[in-house]
């Protein structure tokens, strides 16, 4: 028999009036490139004062053993356990406004059950809007503007439409919910960050900072930078020094730029001019990823 969606999670019995607020929702375990969803939720709750006012039972939906949680041994006994957790936190922007975050391991098991669940939590609540943001590889150069699109249950709602007219990919949590939530008439929304797919495995503060500024444009909430845009440039400054100190990598940064620039120019194709193809995205990327990984074994 199913359980119904309110025995999935326990609220706390201390929550303000919440008519109107927004909630943003990033769960880790399914495409992030450049660590960029996880890096903002990292920033939200560094910057913003916080607590969690509503807790999801993780011990049924998570398979532990294909993402063992962490153990500490210490000497001779076991110290600690790092518990998976799947919360929603409540903070409050730079002006006062109250918004949720919803945030943890994205569910093994019952994605219907979880996004039943959430979809009561919203209709609790009084919530209007629900928010997703990650960051996606792309055969993008670093030195080109970053880009953020979006996509949403209704055309109004969409600020920059993505370049991809209808594909399949593989499925996830947070796409469902936006599917679901919208079925249901209630207001969803995602926005995906471009990542230089070179840069996919590690972390790029810049796709961070553009999901914040959709996020803000978008919702109204007033969100602290803090040190995001330093840690932006620094890790750009880092890149740009690797990237002069060899010809090769300078090579593949330049026929992206190419590519890049011949996309944004005709939106038909990714070639240079007829004739004169550049390298593919994905031969550039793995080549650039070669160098990077060289660069930091040499450091």
């Amino acid at each position: 028999m199913a359980l119904d969606p309110d025995e999935l999670f326990e609220v706390d019995s201390d929550v303000p009036d919440l008519s109107g607020a927004v909630l943003l929702h990033h769960f880790n375990g399914f495409m992030d490139a450049g660590s960029a969803g996880s890096t903002l939720v990292d920033h939200l709750l560094e910057v913003h004062e916080h607590r969690v006012v509503a807790r999801f039972d993780i011990d049924d939906l998570l398979d532990y053993r294909s993402r063992r949680p962490t153990m500490t041994y210490a000497t001779d006994r076991w110290e600690d356990y790092d518990a998976p957790e799947l919360v929603v936190h409540l903070l409050q922007d730079a002006v006062g406004t109250p918004f949720l975050l919803m945030t943890g391991p994205e569910p093994d098991r019952r994605w219907e059950a979880v996004a039943a669940a959430v979809r009561a939590l919203i209709e609790r609540w009084g919530v209007r809007l629900a928010v997703t943001f990650h960051g996606i590889p792309m055969g993008i150069p670093h030195t080109r503007k970053l880009s953020v699109i979006s996509h949403a249950t209704r055309p109004e709602l969409v600020t920059e439409k993505s370049p991809f007219s209808r594909v399949q990919v593989p499925g996830n949590l947070s796409a469902l919910l936006e599917l679901r939530l919208g079925e249901a008439g209630h207001d969803a929304m995602g926005f995906a960050a471009y990542v230089p797919h070179y840069l996919a495995q590690s972390t790029y503060p810049a796709a961070a900072l553009g999901l914040l500024e959709a996020l803000a444009k978008s919702t109204g909430l007033v969100i602290q930078a803090g040190g995001l845009p330093e840690a932006a440039q620094r890790t750009d400054a880092e890149i740009a020094r690797q990237v002069a100190g060899s010809a090769e990598a300078a090579q593949v940064v330049e026929a992206l730029e190419q590519q890049y620039d011949s996309f944004t120019e005709a939106s038909e194709n990714l070639l240079v001019s007829e004739g004169e193809p550049v390298p593919s995205a994905d031969e550039l990327g793995a080549e650039f990823e070669r160098f990077l990984a060289e660069q930091q074994r040499d450091h």
